[in-house]
């Protein structure tokens, strides 16, 4: 029997109610799946897991034990556990080294997309707590209205954020700089300025402005709102809209570094070529024609979402490595189970234990993100570097 689909008149009442009705279920969602920023955990760290993130044999944590100058393990039987906030002065003692000179500014990274389910919040996300778990101070700054990377962190977008928690201020000129809307997360290392649907109001705030004052650079707000912020962070990532929006750019224009999640489809390639295109245009008109430039000290383009058993995504990694040249990293996220559970869960794969998932699909997932962060990491170390060197 056929079945036929009829339309079904919707009034602005029907889609208010449909609002109302999403919104009550997100409400049972988040009490079921989401905790509150104040009871969600980072995951704690083994003996072996510490040693790894330190980069020292694990016979070299129990002999620091015996020095107790740093914070001691909770016992579990034989086994110690270090929470995260405890890890990290055992982290960033045995890793000093690697971690900003004094004399250097935090490293902006803008993740950037012209589409929508690339996985880029997820990047952002699992870059934060990758360099928080090495040692690194990191601001995450979501500028995406939608607030995904907010509600990863536990908090609710439309019922838990104001303004003042987010850019907002600063993008309609109420505030100068970004540190009033800084938060704290519930992953040590980690701050949050939050995003919420407000924030579409800065697509119109910013042209005003710029209107009404010639001389007004739109795009150079954010940059300027960081100014005050850099010297307490060791990095700061912005996550963008799926747009090449007048947020996208302020982000773009404030960024040291841009970091591009590109599944291997034929239409994200396409969309990618897009937003270089426009991109390339707004600088032309935009900055350039005031005799200025615009440099970025890398520029990297992460294959995510990656199926190796897609023929037609082979074909495509072949049009991105032919078009993207070196700036692909060698390293390709994988579309995996994990993920996606991750994802459900309101968390990322560094929210995940070893033992909740199958064994060797976590590990795949696991150790991709790892890489990622270690080679997005050595970039920020080559920066820091120019940074002293050009002091």
């Amino acid at each position: 029997m056929d079945v036929k689909q009829n339309i079904r008149r919707q009034s602005l009442t029907d889609i208010e109610g449909q609002a109302a009705r999403i919104a009550a279920m997100m409400g049972m969602i988040r009490e079921a799946m989401l905790p509150p920023t104040s009871s969600k955990a980072a995951p704690t760290l083994s003996a072996s897991a510490l040693a790894q993130l330190c980069e020292v044999d694990k016979s070299k944590i129990a002999y620091r034990l015996t020095k107790e100058d740093l914070p001691a393990p909770t016992m579990h039987g034989n086994r110690r556990e270090w929470p995260m906030a405890d890890a990290l002065p055992w982290i960033r003692e045995f890793r000093r080294e690697k971690l900003r000179p004094s004399d250097a500014a935090a490293v902006t990274i803008t993740v950037a997309n012209f589409k929508g389910g690339v996985a880029k919040t997820t990047t952002a996300v699992t870059l934060a707590q990758g360099l928080a778990m090495r040692g690194h101070r990191v601001l995450l700054l979501d500028l995406d209205p939608q607030g995904s990377a907010t509600t990863l962190f536990g908090v609710l977008p439309d019922a838990e954020v104001d303004p003042e928690n987010t850019a907002m201020l600063l993008f309609t000129g109420e505030q100068e700089d970004l540190s009033y809307a800084i938060r704290p997360t519930y992953w040590p290392g980690i701050d949050l300025v939050c995003a919420a649907p407000l924030l579409f109001g800065a697509e119109f705030a910013l042209p005003a402005r710029q209107s009404k004052d010639p001389g007004f650079e739109f795009w150079r707000v954010l940059d300027r709102g960081l100014d005050q912020v850099r010297e307490r962070y060791d990095v700061i990532i912005i996550d963008t809209p799926p747009s090449l929006s007048y947020v996208t750019i302020n982000a773009l224009m404030a960024a040291d570094g841009v970091l591009m999640p590109l599944p291997p489809s034929a239409l994200d390639f396409a969309s990618s070529a897009q937003f270089w295109d426009l991109f390339s245009d707004l600088c032309n008109q935009l900055v350039r024609a005031r005799g200025q430039d615009k440099t970025f000290e890398f520029i990297d383009v992460l294959l995510s979402r990656v199926e190796t058993s897609d023929a037609a995504s082979s074909v495509v990694r072949g049009w991105i490595q032919e078009g993207y040249g070196d700036k692909v990293l060698p390293i390709e996220i994988p579309k995996t189970a994990v993920a996606a559970t991750a994802s459900a869960e309101f968390g990322t794969v560094y929210d995940m234990t070893r033992g909740s998932v199958n064994a060797k699909t976590f590990a795949r997932a696991r150790d991709a993100y790892d890489r990622m962060c270690e080679l997005i990491e050595q970039q920020i170390q080559s920066v820091w570097a120019q940074q002293i060197e050009g002091a």
